[in-house]
């Protein structure tokens, strides 16, 4: 009885889940799944690169973008030098933060390696929650493939608030497939 119920809560949470696939030409697929319809997709394709953003359509306060390149070469072929480059690309922000440093940290990914590392705005700490003007972000990136990575930059009111964990899971939740 148990799987029975199982199987029908996860048949029915798939009928309310919204989805996204980036096809990646020669280089594969990306899908993307959120659990609720309450967010939008703009995906736009340059050619060299294409570029994802996932906004809410209602007074959530969160945001995401996915930047998708196809490096010729793949300089970030290891876990290490993956993180070394996201904690050396955050030093800036780093700064400004009141983390006071980049600390990457691993997404749970079902393909490839990926890091981020968060920062916590000091102007905005203790102050009510303000449309588009965002307490903390992630920045990171995911080698999927030696030539497709993906930036990703997620804003929010908070890394433990219900949008910035539904779109974190979003991106620990996607699907690449490369191309055949």
């Amino acid at each position: 009885m148990k799987k029975i119920l199982g199987l029908f809560l996860l048949t029915a949470g798939t009928l309310l889940a919204q989805s996204q696939e980036l096809n990646l030409g020669a280089h594969g697929k990306i899908a993307l799944y959120l659990l609720d319809d309450s967010w939008k997709f703009n995906v736009s394709d340059f050619g060299d690169r294409m570029m994802l953003t996932i906004s809410p359509k209602g007074d959530v306060n969160a945001t995401c973008s996915l930047t998708v390149t196809f490096p010729d070469k793949d300089k970030l072929d290891t876990k290490t030098r993956l993180r070394d480059k996201v904690e050396t690309d955050g030093e800036d922000m780093a700064k400004q933060s009141v983390e006071g440093r980049a600390v990457a940290k691993e997404f749970a990914l079902r393909t490839g390696y990926g890091f981020h590392c968060d920062f916590t705005d000091p102007n905005l700490v203790g102050k009510p929650p303000e449309k588009d003007n965002f307490k903390t972000v992630s920045l990171g990136l995911i080698h999927l493939a030696p030539d497709v990575l993906v930036e990703v930059s997620i804003s929010a009111d908070g890394f433990k608030s219900e949008p910035y964990q539904t779109l974190l899971g979003m991106i620990e939740g996607m699907d690449f497939t490369p191309a055949k």
